[in-house]
């Protein structure tokens, strides 16, 4: 490589990474570190969530809904709730994603469904928000964009649009002064809020999830998940998330 073609090589690399810096918002760098350390986060391979779910929707459980949630990298996803009407199970595995609905009193009455092209890509993007902090959509084609300013309750804050398909995004909104995340919304009209904190590990997260939609009647309903226990870097084997066999209990 001559003297002339280092040069260019240089100055090419420094324009690449130039825009990869511009690329990304800077209120993604107070946000994650409002959360916790940067190296934790970016090291950070699952998180274990136990809890309680109520809702407002009359045709959901009225009594208790006892809630597992698990996030494992890259691409796994599983989901228990349980109630007096049911055990309803929702796993992701890489692009092959089902649910399960079980008879609580009766293991041998059951029935499973593999979910749909959508319906995988919706449970993909979940996974990522939820293990990514704010962090690198773009090496799995998606784009993150800031679109300004806003007041959010009373807190001046940057809304960034993290835009995963044109059908799938989430508008997250990030206190100005601290980073803190103030409010997501989706691309559907749901509104997610978190309350309260828990602190695990040196990370910061929220106690209790609020996610606010509109049904099929137009009517609100109101989902509120709050965390019992919240592990991180537990190592979960690949079957827990893979589609149940057919003769599975």
């Amino acid at each position: 490589m001559n003297r002339i073609t280092r040069i260019c090589f240089a100055a090419a690399t420094a324009l690449v990474l130039a825009v990869a810096a511009r690329a990304e918002p800077a209120i993604i760098n107070r946000a994650r570190a409002y959360i916790g350390p940067d190296a934790t986060l970016a090291n950070l391979r699952s998180i274990h969530y136990v809890g309680q779910l109520t809702t407002r929707d009359s045709s959901m459980p009225a009594g208790p809904v006892s809630i597992e949630i698990i996030f494992q990298k890259p691409d796994q996803q599983r989901i228990v709730a349980t109630s007096s009407n049911g055990i309803e199970m929702t796993g992701l595995n890489g692009y092959e994603a089902w649910q399960r609905v079980q008879d609580p009193n009766d293991s041998s009455a059951w029935r499973l469904t593999l979910l749909g092209k959508e319906q995988i890509k919706r449970l993909r993007a979940n996974t990522w928000e939820n293990l990514a902090f704010f962090r690198g959509l773009e090496r799995l084609g998606g784009r993150i964009e800031d679109q300004g300013p806003a007041t959010v309750e009373g807190v001046k804050t940057q809304k960034i649009a993290f835009i995963h398909e044109p059908e799938i995004v989430f508008y997250r909104y990030f206190d100005l002064a601290t980073g803190r995340l103030v409010r997501t919304e989706t691309e559907s009209g749901g509104v997610i809020r978190e309350e309260g904190e828990m602190m695990v590990d040196g990370v910061r997260f929220p106690k209790k999830l609020i996610t606010s939609s509109k049904n099929s009647e137009g009517k609100e309903v109101t989902v509120s998940i709050e965390f019992d226990t919240i592990t991180l870097n537990e190592k979960f084997p690949d079957d827990l998330f893979a589609v149940p066999a057919l003769s599975s209990k």
